[in-house]
C-alpha cells in the first residue's frame, strides 16, 4: 500500500492576477450597464425631442434618423468607451485621469458632424445634446470604476 500525503494546495494563478481580472471584468460589467443606460437616456431624450417638434432629418440623403438608430449607435460607441477604459486599466498607471482627459476629447470630436451635417437648428441642437447626455452617463461611470483599485 502507498500513503500520499495530500496538502489540498492547487496550483492556479498568482493572487495578483485574479484580482487584476476581477477588476478588469468589474469594469467591463459597470460598463455594459452603463451603456444600456445610456441607451435608454438617449433613446427617451430622442423620442421627448421629436415629440416637440425635431424631425432628425439629415439632408444628405433626406433620411430621418430613428430611435433604434439611437441606441444602437450610442451602445456601439459606449463598447468603444469601455474597450479604452480596460485597455488603460491595464497599461496605464493612472487610467482614472487619462479616461476622462481621452473620452471628453472624443465627445468634443463627436460633436463636429451635427455641425456639419446641414441639419435644421432644432436637429443639429437635439443631436448635440444627445451626445452629452451619452457622454454624461458613461464618462463619470467608468471613470469612478477605474478609481476604485484595490492594489
Amino acid at each position: 500500500m502507498s500513503s500520499m500525503n495530500d496538502t489540498g494546495v492547487v496550483a492556479g494563478p498568482a493572487s495578483g492576477q485574479t484580482s487584476h481580472t476581477h477588476r478588469l471584468r468589474g469594469l467591463a460589467g459597470t460598463g455594459l450597464v452603463a451603456t444600456l443606460a445610456a441607451m435608454v437616456a438617449t433613446t427617451l431624450a430622442a423620442a421627448l425631442a421629436q415629440a416637440v417638434g425635431v424631425d432628425f432629418e439629415v439632408p444628405d440623403g433626406g433620411e430621418t434618423i430613428p430611435l433604434s438608430g439611437f441606441a444602437v449607435v450610442t451602445g456601439f460607441f459606449s463598447v468603444v468607451g469601455i474597450v479604452i477604459a480596460v485597455a488603460l486599466r491595464r497599461w496605464s498607471a493612472r487610467p482614472a485621469k487619462r479616461f476622462v482627459w481621452t473620452a471628453v476629447s472624443l465627445t468634443a470630436i463627436s460633436l463636429v458632424p451635427p455641425l456639419l451635417s446641414g441639419a435644421n437648428t432644432a436637429t443639429t441642437t437635439a443631436l448635440l445634446g444627445l451626445h452629452l447626455v451619452a457622454a454624461t452617463v458613461m464618462i463619470p461611470t467608468l471613470a469612478r470604476s477605474l478609481r476604485t483599485r484595490t492594489d
